[in-house]
Order: C-alpha cells, then sequence, then structure tokens
C-alpha cells in the first residue's frame, strides 16, 4: 500500500507540473494583461507601468517567468538563509498587492466546505434510492427516482441557483392565492410527465392509458406535497439570498456561528447535490441490476440466504465498488460547478476568486487558482484508489 501511494504522489507530482506549464502558456498566448489595461488609463503615467511590469517581472520572457514562478512553489531558502525555507509562494496579486496564496487559502477553504458538504449529502441519498430502485425494479419509487434523475439532469446548476434565490426572496410576498395556483400548475405539469413515463409499448390501449392515471394521479400528488413542504420551507426558514455568514455573525456564540453557517450553506449545496444525486442514482441503480444478475448471487439466492443478507453482503458491496471509482471525479464535477453556484449565490469560495481573476486578468491569481483545483482533485482521485483497494481484497496493490 506504502509503494502504491508514493507512485500515485510521483505521478500527481507529474500531472500538476504538466498542467501548470500549459497553463502559464495558455496565460501567455491570451492577448492583453492586466497592466495592458492599467495603460489605458490617462492618470496612470508609463512610468509607473514600467515600473509595475519590473516588480512583476513581465519584462522578461514568459520562460524565465514560469520558471520563477515555479521557484516559489517549491521549498525555497529566503534570501539565501537555508534556516529559513518558505514554499506555496504563487506570486503577488496585480489587482490587490498581497500574496496570491494568502488571497486563495480562505477561498479554498469555502469551497471546500461546499464541496464536501454537497458529496456526503449526494452519497447518503443516492445510495439508498438506487439500492432500492434495483432491488424493486419498475416500482413507485423507482420510476420516481428515473424522473428526478432526468429532472435534475436537465436543470443547470445556475437556473435552479437563480430559481431557489428568487423563492427566498420572494416567497414571503407572494399572496396565498397565487401560490396555491402556481402549487396546483406545477403539480398538474409533473402529474402530466408522470403520466407519459407510466406509458409501456407492451400493454393496450386501455391497459396504458391505466398506467397513464395511475402515475399522473400518483405524480401529481406526490408533487404537491414536495412542492407544498418547499414552500413552507422558504416561508419559514428565512433563507439568506447570497453569502456565507449574516452580518452579525462575529458576534454569536460559537454554536450559533456553526448554525448561521448551515444556514448559508444550504441553499448552495441543494443545488450542487441536485445534478449530483440525479447521476449517482443513475449509476447505483445500474451498477446494482448488475450485480443481482450475476450468477454468484444467483447461487447465494439457490442456498437459502435471506435476501436481505444477498443484498446487503453480496450485491451492495460488490455493486459499490464502481461508485468509489466515481467518488474522485465528483470533486472535478462539483469544482466546476461550484464555480456557477458561487458566482450567482454569492458564495467566497474558489470560483468567484478564478472567475474575477479572469476578468481583470490577474495572471498569478488565475494560476494559484487552477493548481489548488487541480490538487484538489487529483487528491480525490487518489483517495478514491485508496478506498478502492481498501473495500476489495481482489485489488492488488504495490
Amino acid at each position: 500500500m506504502i509503494r502504491y501511494i508514493a507512485e500515485r504522489l510521483i505521478i500527481m507530482l507529474f500531472l500538476l507540473v504538466g498542467i501548470s506549464f500549459i497553463s502559464f502558456l495558455i496565460m501567455q498566448l491570451a492577448p492583453g494583461s492586466y497592466l495592458d489595461t492599467m495603460a489605458l488609463n490617462p492618470q496612470i503615467s508609463p512610468t509607473y507601468i514600467a515600473q509595475m511590469k519590473e516588480k512583476f517581472g513581465l519584462d522578461k520572457p514568459w520562460y524565465v517567468q514560469y520558471g520563477h514562478w515555479v521557484k516559489g512553489i517549491v521549498p525555497h531558502p529566503v534570501n539565501g538563509n537555508w534556516r529559513h525555507w518558505d514554499y506555496l509562494d504563487f506570486g503577488i496579486s496585480f489587482a490587490e498587492q498581497i500574496p496570491v496564496f494568502d488571497m486563495l487559502k480562505p477561498a479554498m477553504l469555502n469551497t471546500f466546505i461546499l464541496a464536501t458538504v454537497a458529496v456526503v449529502v449526494s452519497w447518503i441519498v443516492a445510495l439508498p434510492l438506487g439500492v432500492i430502485g434495483a432491488v424493486k425494479q419498475n416500482g413507485y419509487l423507482d420510476q420516481g427516482s428515473v424522473f428526478f434523475a432526468y429532472v435534475g439532469f436537465a436543470v443547470p446548476d445556475f437556473f435552479l441557483a437563480l430559481i431557489l434565490l428568487f423563492l427566498a426572496a420572494h416567497v414571503k410576498l407572494v399572496p396565498i392565492s397565487a401560490l396555491m395556483t402556481a402549487m396546483i400548475l406545477s403539480s398538474a405539469a409533473f402529474a402530466l410527465l408522470g403520466g407519459y413515463f407510466s406509458l409501456d409499448n407492451g400493454v393496450t390501449r386501455i391497459k396504458n392509458g391505466m398506467n397513464f392515471l395511475r402515475g399522473g394521479l400518483l405524480t401529481g400528488v406526490v408533487s404537491f406535497g414536495i412542492i407544498f413542504a418547499i414552500a413552507r420551507l422558504f416561508q419559514s426558514a428565512d433563507f439568506p439570498i447570497g453569502g456565507m455568514r449574516g452580518s452579525d455573525f462575529e458576534y454569536l456564540s460559537p454554536w450559533n456561528q456553526y448554525l448561521d453557517l448551515l444556514h448559508h450553506l444550504f441553499l448552495p449545496t441543494v443545488v450542487l447535490a441536485v445534478g449530483n444525486v440525479a447521476y449517482l442514482i443513475r449509476q447505483m441503480r445500474a451498477s446494482m441490476l448488475d450485480v443481482l444478475r450475476a450468477e454468484y448471487v444467483t447461487t447465494a439466492r439457490a442456498k437459502g440466504v435471506p435476501e436481505f443478507q444477498v443484498i446487503r453482503k453480496h450485491a451492495f458491496r460488490n455493486a459499490l465498488n464502481p461508485m468509489i471509482t466515481l467518488l474522485g471525479f465528483e470533486f472535478g464535477f462539483l469544482l466546476s460547478g461550484a464555480l456557477a453556484v458561487e458566482i450567482v449565490m454569492s458564495w467566497p469560495g474558489l470560483g468567484r476568486v478564478i472567475y474575477e481573476a479572469i476578468i481583470q486578468k490577474d495572471l498569478y491569481v488565475v494560476m494559484g487558482d487552477l493548481m489548488l483545483s487541480s490538487f484538489l482533485l487529483i487528491i480525490g482521485n487518489l483517495l478514491a484508489d485508496i478506498l478502492l483497494a481498501w473495500s476489495d481484497p481482489r485489488i492488488k496493490v504495490g
């Protein structure tokens, strides 16, 4: 195991070097820079622009800039003093005039909190639904989860974020009659979709009509209950419409600060988790169905092993292996999705920082953000590989 981890760390190092080189080259090939934008201001003298270029090393060739930037990241003695070492020096932000790493540390922590909570919530919701959907194939819960998966895939993250922010800001202001009308119309639309998904090509028209009515009625009732619960939640919870902390956060007790963080974390987590849950449900259901059709599961049932034991000991554990492989890629999926969510919902994470840095052409902030995001993605894949080797003894490591 130790040899395996060491090999993966070496591969990770080469990946980070390759990512940094390609990203730095692309940034250099992009037209314009932060100082070029400053030069358009008639109040800034050319002498000051030249001093800034010399200060940031932009007057040197790109490969010299890259070498100086890499030297700041790796451990190195400070001013030639071998008793004092420095590392993770990503340079100075052009716009903020502060070290990039000091600027990115709180943003990285905030993005990590959001992505981790979204992953935990996604797995807690998706795994049971996927298992039940496979065991009770074509049942009501299975059809409902499949329908939710289609809806979750169809709705973009930024659009769902806008909808939730709209609800958080306006649900309390909408009259009860208008709110009830909207809930009935939405439930009717979902009922039509539920009836459509209940159709079966292999039965008669009369049977299909019954399937449509039964599926539509069930979907409509369940949808109305869910929409009503969501409306009541937004009316009573008073969700914030952006940010990570309330205005009085500094004056709260530690426990109330924790509750305030969870209060602000709820909506961004829901936005990130919806698409992820939809994806994981389909993957878990498909993996579980493949395992349930395997010969060793049939043999276990033939020997009289209780169905619960067959599912828990034989089917679920083997169906979980492909899901563990997906765990590493989830961090990349959630980090990319967090970009839009953090911008729309004003969450102070890496997504907002890199967006503002790209707009301002702040080179070193963009590079530092890319490296930290790549590091989180690679570490996520490394942890997934270790968990997979731990959960499945058949996998040879080292």
